[in-house]
């Protein structure tokens, strides 16, 4: 009995959607991409409840024939390939003819289009593979083809889409992959009637501030390098700059956006020794390379390739990022002569200058606290705390008090209450069972966290007021999704309005905010929030919270006097899961008294 059957073209075409469009994104991606070689200058994405319900793109490129308008839909009917050695020479986004195949195998799709040259258009209509009508109609120059309810007849992939913001993010992510390279063409952005972006047509730089704010001008160093191999042009961000997440770092060969890790590598590692540990440069980088000397076809969605010459383009890239990174950095501009407001005149002849006086205090006895100790409140979360004096100071070592804390498994009563700060980040202190060393910032991280989690209001910063208001800008979509937060930061202690389409002043902050950080603070924190949102599961409230808590405890490095040491310790052992910080880190490590004899 025979049991192998060839699949109906429908089954087929369902199957390979799974692969080419498994989310909105997909579809986007791939509209995106076809009007870019229909040749057009303006595209316009228009989206309904993060492209379940719409998926819309409309271009100004060339348009098609009746015949071609019904022949796009059947599965590798392309325009780009007519012999295997095309596969090698591709200069277009696009080029297998699954895409249109698959999405209309799982959505009712309406293409409108029309060549400029003709007078009336088609109009087509699909229905799960099936074409249900086609028909001439008026219609402008070019092609608009609506996406509707996509996976209407696969609900089993339809209940695996995530939430609306979580969908809408990865949308977002796609559009920056596409629009970044292709700045010579206008974009818009449009979902639920609200407009998120409106790019015109422009230079990279331009392009890079439309979509991540015009603050990024003054934070990227330009890249430029041109060889018989590659031909790369750019920006890096300043070392000043870097972020601690990978999330604005975008590659590009072709015009197209690659996933490569040995070229990512190159790029960070032309950064040594200028970052942070654990911080990362922000990179918008484009390589033009021979197409034959690369392979696109290895991956469905072609962000994955392959090079003939991977390490020579490593070592390239890291010279030209190397090269930028120096020419542009302040310290090739030292100036070596002295100005003349620098000039001092002679002394008078005969002039004699007074010999310095020390004033001392002849009572003063280092080992006696003294009531001018500055207290910290570490309660309230706003941010680093300061002292006036250095957390090794004499004068600031109170006397041993006992801090009752809850027996766990991991950590037991305290028998006193003495800190000690060991490089700037750990604070160490003794307990029964030996020694606990306690990195200082995760430990505030989880006691901001578990704090912002309960909601108490006896818990929650105060405000405080900002002599002068912060304006600070965003890109389109940072600036709605910050607008849909206001009213939880408001919670926290912020003061922070809207006063254009994508400008917020801030007025107020919980204490201890610099102000020239807000609008690096703000950005990392809806670099953190997009980062959460697009994660399975995730909570709205729990990723703000500990984002907020990440960027406001106090970093390492910070001195902080004996008492600041002591109430973060206790803070700490009085949260449920002291050990832990809100991204999954370890807090405290015990040494145990017979490594400490070894």
């Amino acid at each position: 009995m025979d049991i192998i059957n060839i699949l109906p073209d429908s089954v087929a075409n369902q199957i390979a959607a799974g692969e080419v469009v498994d989310r909105p994104a997909g579809a986007v991606k791939e509209l995106l991409e076809n009007a870019m070689d229909a040749g057009a200058k303006q595209i316009d994405l228009v989206l309904k409840d993060a492209g379940r319900t719409l998926i819309q793109v409309t271009d100004n490129g060339s348009g098609m024939s009746d015949s071609d308008a019904r022949l796009c839909f059947e599965r590798h009917a392309t325009s780009k390939i007519h012999r295997s050695d095309d596969l090698f020479a591709i200069h277009t986004m696009g080029f297998r003819g699954e895409a249109l195949a698959s999405i209309a195998a799982i959505a009712q799709v309406e293409l409108r289009t029309r060549q400029h040259d003709s007078e009336l258009g088609t109009t087509v209509l699909i229905e799960g593979s099936h074409i249900t009508d086609q028909h001439p109609a008026a219609c402008p120059p070019g092609t608009t083809l609506a996406v509707k309810n996509l996976f209407f007849n696969v609900p089993a992939r339809r209940n695996f889409l995530k939430k609306d913001s979580v969908e809408m993010s990865h949308i977002e992510e796609t559009f920056r992959r596409i629009t970044l390279i292709h700045h010579d063409i206008g974009f818009t952005l449009t979902h639920g009637g609200k407009m998120l972006y409106d790019l015109k047509a422009g230079s990279m730089l331009q392009r890079i501030c439309g979509l991540f704010g015009q603050p990024m001008k003054e934070r990227l160093f330009n890249v430029e390098e041109e060889t018989d191999l590659v031909k790369i042009r750019g920006f890096v961000s300043r070392p000043e700059y870097s972020r601690k997440t990978r999330g604005e770092q975008y590659l590009f060969v072709n015009g197209r956006f690659i996933k490569h890790p040995a070229l990512s590598a190159a790029v960070e590692k032309a950064y040594a020794d200028l970052l942070p540990e654990r911080s990362f440069p922000s990179y918008f980088i484009g390589l033009q390379v021979d197409p034959s000397r690369i392979d696109v076809n290895i991956h469905p969605t072609k962000t994955e390739v392959k090079f003939v010459d991977d390490h020579a383009l490593f070592a390239i890239l890291r010279s030209a990022v190397k090269r930028a990174l120096g020419q542009f950095s302040l310290g090739t501009e030292l100036e070596f002569d002295t100005p003349e407001e620098f000039n001092i005149a002679p002394a008078p002849k005969g002039y004699n200058p007074p010999q310095p006086r020390i004033s001392y205090n002849p009572d003063y006895n280092p080992f006696r606290a003294t009531p001018a100790q500055t207290k910290m409140d570490l309660h309230g979360g706003g941010g680093s705390p300061r002292s006036t004096a250095s957390a090794d100071d004499p004068r600031q070592m109170p006397e041993d008090d006992a801090i009752a804390m809850p027996h766990t498994d991991s950590m037991e009563q305290r028998t006193s209450a003495q800190c000690l700060q060991l490089q700037g980040r750990y604070i160490v202190t003794a307990i029964s069972s030996g020694l606990a060393i306690i990195d200082q910032q995760r430990a505030h991280e989880r006691v901001l966290f578990d704090r912002m989690m309960q909601g108490a209001e006896s818990t929650m910063p105060h405000s405080q007021a900002l002599l002068f208001p912060v304006n600070c800008r965003f890109s389109a979509a940072d600036a709605d999704m910050l607008g849909e937060l206001l009213p939880d930061l408001r919670g926290y202690g912020f003061a922070i309005d809207p006063i254009g389409q994508c400008t917020f002043v801030v007025s107020a902050t919980p204490p201890d905010f610099k102000e020239n950080e807000l609008q690096a603070f703000l950005d990392q924190m809806l670099t953190d929030y997009k980062g959460a949102t697009m994660q399975k599961y995730a909570d709205r409230s729990r990723s703000l919270c500990a984002s907020l808590a990440r960027q406001m405890a106090v970093k390492a490095g910070t001195p902080l006097s004996q008492e600041q040491m002591q109430q973060l310790v206790a803070d700490l052992f009085a949260c449920p899961m002291a050990d832990t910080s809100p991204s999954g880190k370890r807090i405290i490590t015990i040494v145990k008294p017979e490594e400490i004899l070894k």
